[in-house]
């Protein structure tokens, strides 16, 4: 028998099936307005794609912040220990566990087992997550996927003191037209970013190995302005969206 775990969050809904301690099938869509729904498109397209009928899977583990919709899970887990299991699955080392989603971020302390002892949310505000670089790309006009490689590309920054999504897009356009250099701006926003994260980090400790997870952790813009500001090496999984809709499927093994 297999099992599975959903992931449903604010911009994605992952699904990942396992059997036998390895994963088989997995699949992501955009999160519609009705989660459930989402969550079961995201379980059905799994199961298509790794061939497996759905008698087959005997456990399904609900995450996310629309863990609480899905009305076919037998279980529900919280995105933090769904993140710890998921990171130390990949990682036996990890130590601590940093997440960054669309609209928010964590910071877990975490046993090689995956048992939680300590974590950190940010604020709600979205400073702290993806969609805060999604909107300073806008103010920058250029494409979301272009920050890294500006801000790669960046031989300095420029200081920014807004920390709220608005006032932050009002001082980049303030830049622009200050003839600041694009490069430069994109960098700051990825610094003023892994700040946040890494201040929000710092209040569980910071012990090694650190894994980054989440869809953020595939701009290495991001993930060199984090590693400079935490001064340790990030291990990052090859699919780092995943890691949460994996921790619950972990988690339906136990």
């Amino acid at each position: 028998m297999g099992v599975a775990g959903i992931d449903v969050g604010a911009r994605t809904t992952k699904a990942v099936i396992m059997q036998n301690g390895k994963i088989v099938a997995k699949r992501m869509i955009i999160t519609g307005i009705d989660l459930n729904e989402s969550a079961e498109q995201a379980f059905n397209e799994a199961l298509k794609a790794g061939g497996i009928n759905r008698s087959d899977i005997s456990t399904i583990v609900a995450t996310g912040m629309g863990r609480k919709s899905v009305s076919f899970a037998n279980e529900e887990i919280t995105e933090v220990s769904a993140a710890a299991k998921g990171a130390s699955f990949l990682f036996p080392t990890v130590k601590t566990v940093i997440e960054v989603g669309a609209e928010e971020a964590r910071a877990v302390r975490c046993e090689s087992t995956g048992k939680v002892t300590d974590f950190a949310l940010n604020e709600k505000c979205a400073a702290g997550a993806g969609s805060f670089v999604e909107a300073m790309a806008r103010a920058l006009e250029i494409k979301v996927e272009e920050m890294a490689q500006f801000s790669l590309a960046a031989e300095k920054s420029v200081p920014m003191n807004a920390q709220c999504v608005v006032f932050a897009e009002s001082e980049v356009v303030s830049l622009v037209h200050s003839k600041i250099p694009k490069t430069e701006i994109a960098r700051s926003v990825h610094e003023a970013m892994a700040s946040r994260i890494t201040s929000m980090t710092r209040r569980v400790g910071v012990e090694k190995d650190v894994a980054l997870v989440g869809g953020i952790a595939m701009n290495p813009g991001f993930v060199k302005c984090l590693e400079s500001a935490l001064d340790v090496q990030i291990m990052l999984p090859e699919e780092p969206e995943y890691i949460g809709a994996l921790g619950a499927a972990i988690s339906a093994t136990v």
